[in-house]
């Protein structure tokens, strides 16, 4: 049924008073651009317009819950209640989908940039926004191949498909082509570089993340990060590089896979990080790292310094917008070590590639169903006919494509492992200016056994307005935007859980992969009520002045406040916690047994010859620390097996 311009209108006019509730209009003797960001509403930035665009283009049963939402609340007559009463509706209102809408006007209202790169609440923030302009296409050219698809019907021949080019799926991909295969990488995202990177959250989060950076499990109490573009999550993540602990490598080798930890697993990890140039020459601290080395060292622990992927040009001074790609180039991505390999060796590209189906021929692979989107908004259907396909899109979008295909037999989906991340932000007196500087270089993983055998890695990230919108709780507009206003004092740490329990992942009727995660399992729960509490102990320590974490309730110490009672607070269990992810693994996990696990202890899948998994999502368990570096060397291994069994 079509929608009518009154009934647009009205929706509209709810989302301006949503907007203005969250972010309202406030009297302010505060002066100069503090005192403009208090008393500015969220609708001056056409908030409304915005958000209404994004809720259309959700995917149709997350817009359906959004809508219904919505609709709740205008029965009710949220738009023309006073803001007291809207205010106290929005803090009593649990519908996940509301909160994930309310999150995502805060966001905007902090990164949304206009078409001169800029947002008028920075400078109350203190916030300088992109600090250099990116390099021209001529100083920075595209240096892979793409091709296109002219025709509505195509078909692409070759030995080998590999479906995601992210740390998994580049490595495999040149090491085959390196083999002789002639090889076609599928990517979901598009192709951008230096030339496209703007140093901007908003524009970021669109060109690079998996459904703009705003991916949710299906209850919204964990937050999800993964990249969307050639090169995958090794274009925007932070370039850690640790090596997977020798327990988990033997336990994962009990699982099945031989050799895991033995001399010629500890090959791939030192092939790999050779050639993307891991070393800690390069990594420096920044005022954020500093302070948490200081917390770490007055709470008894010790702390190591991160190696990184970096090459030379790698300057601080850029380092803290990584998240939205390296302008400076310096970050060794795939696309600057394996995927060009590939590229270099023969192997072929197609981006915008949506991946909906593998196909079979009697048990074995015949290649893959895809949709294109070509550069004018056309579509394109490609199919690639392929005996080997290498299943590498994400521990979110492989398992749904197995699910959508029919393949992997009963564990596809499940033993989704997330590694769920807990923010506690320390407020200091001087400033901080977490924007600034490499966005990771300090870790402690003395508390990585902390609870019967789990525990947590210590680290921080690096801060920039949106995403501390989101994590920031909202208990009224004005608190919040006082919040906000603490921006540059603020030293964002985190606990990265080792997750003892698992969540799943399913398919919604349009094949789109649900998240379903909650803090249910015990274990996990200690670790969450423990993080939190020694992460706000190791901040007093290093001398803030104020602690908040991220529970939706909004607990906040300042100095002079029974501090005792606050670790309290945060140390029991609570229902409003709110996790975030960004490392998504185990949802097709290898392992011997066809019923607990999808592929062999090789990456072959047990029910299908010649489809092959080699992502995160092929971990048996958790590895407990960043995993690319791990991702990569399992990659590398499953390679192996690759060319012996097609060359054999």
């Amino acid at each position: 049924m079509a929608v009518t311009q009154q009934e647009t209108e009205s929706r509209l006019a709810l989302l301006r008073s949503l907007c203005d509730t969250l972010l309202p209009p406030l009297e302010t003797d505060e002066p100069g651009e503090r005192g403009l960001l208090l008393a500015r509403p969220g609708t001056a930035l056409r908030l409304d317009r915005v958000v209404a665009t994004l809720v259309a283009g959700q995917p149709e049963p997350a817009r359906r819950e959004t809508e219904a939402a919505l609709d709740r609340l205008e029965s009710a007559g949220f738009a023309e209640a006073s803001l007291d009463q809207r205010e106290a509706a929005l803090r009593g209102d649990v519908d996940p989908a509301l909160q994930q809408l309310a999150g995502t006007v805060l966001a905007l209202f902090y990164a949304a940039s206009d078409e001169d790169g800029r947002n008028p609440n920075w400078p109350g923030l203190d916030y300088p926004g992109p600090v250099c302009a990116p390099p021209s296409p001529e100083q920075a050219p595209k240096t892979i191949a793409v091709e296109s698809v002219e025709l509505d019907r195509a078909t692409l021949r070759a030995d080998a498909c590999v479906v995601g080019s992210g740390a998994g799926g580049s490595v495999i991909a040149s090491a085959l082509q390196a083999a002789g295969l002639s090889v076609v990488v599928l990517e979901r995202g598009g192709y951008r570089n230096e030339a496209d990177f703007r140093q901007l959250e908003d524009i970021g989060a669109r060109d690079l993340f998996l459904r703009g950076g705003m991916f949710f499990s299906s209850d919204r109490s964990l937050g999800l990060l993964a990249g969307a573009t050639l090169g995958g999550g090794t274009v925007i993540n932070s370039m850690v590089c640790l090596e997977p602990p020798q327990d988990v490598r033997q336990l994962w080798a009990a699982a099945g896979l031989e050799g895991l930890d033995s001399a010629e697993f500890d090959g791939h990890l030192a092939s790999v990080s050779r050639r993307i140039g891991v070393n800690t020459r390069l990594t420096r601290q920044n005022r954020t790292s500093a302070l948490l080395a200081t917390g770490i060292e007055r709470f008894g622990l010790t702390w190591q310094t991160i190696a990184r992927n970096a090459g030379q040009g790698d300057d601080p001074r850029y380092c803290g917008y990584c998240h939205n790609g390296c302008q400076q180039g310096c970050k060794q991505s795939t696309l600057k070590t394996y995927l060009q390999d590939a590229a270099d060796e023969g192997a072929r590209f197609v981006v915008e590639c949506d991946v909906r189906r593998l196909l079979t021929r009697d048990g074995h692979a015949a290649g893959v169903e895809a949709t294109v989107t070509r550069s004018d908004g056309t579509r394109a259907q490609l199919t690639v006919e392929a005996d080997t396909v290498v299943v590498a899109a994400g521990g979110l979008e492989s398992p749904a494509l197995l699910l959508r295909s029919g393949l992997g037999g009963p564990a596809v989906g499940h033993h989704l492992r997330v590694h769920p991340t807990y923010f506690v932000g320390g407020i200091y007196d001087e400033p901080v200016r977490g924007w600034e500087g490499q966005v990771q270089s300090v870790v402690s993983l003395d508390r990585t056994r902390a609870v019967d055998g789990d525990g947590y890695l210590v680290e921080c990230t690096t801060l920039s307005p949106g995403m501390w919108a989101v994590i920031s709780p909202w208990l009224g507009g004005e608190d919040h935007k006082r919040r906000m206003l603490e921006l540059p004092h603020t030293a964002p740490w985190h606990a990265v859980c080792h997750d003892h329990g698992s969540g799943t992942v399913r398919i919604d009727t349009d094949g789109e992969p649900v998240v379903d995660w909650s803090l249910v399992d015990t274990v996990d729960r200690r670790l969450a009520s423990l993080g939190h509490v020694e992460l706000a102990e190791m901040h007093r320590l290093a001398g803030a002045r104020a602690i908040a974490t991220a529970h939706r309730g909004g607990p906040c110490w300042r100095s002079g406040d029974d501090f005792g009672a606050f670790l309290a607070d945060i140390g029991a269990h609570r229902s409003d916690t709110r996790a975030f992810s960004a490392h998504q693994m185990g949802s097709c996990r290898m392992g011997a047994d066809p019923e607990s696990s999808v592929a062999d202890g090789r990456g072959e899948l047990h029910d299908t010859k010649g489809v092959w998994v080699g992502d995160a999502s092929a971990f048996p368990t958790a590895p407990g620390v960043n995993p690319m570096l791990t991702v990569m060397a399992l990659a590398s291994r499953t390679a192996t097996h690759i060319v012996a069994n097609g060359l054999g």
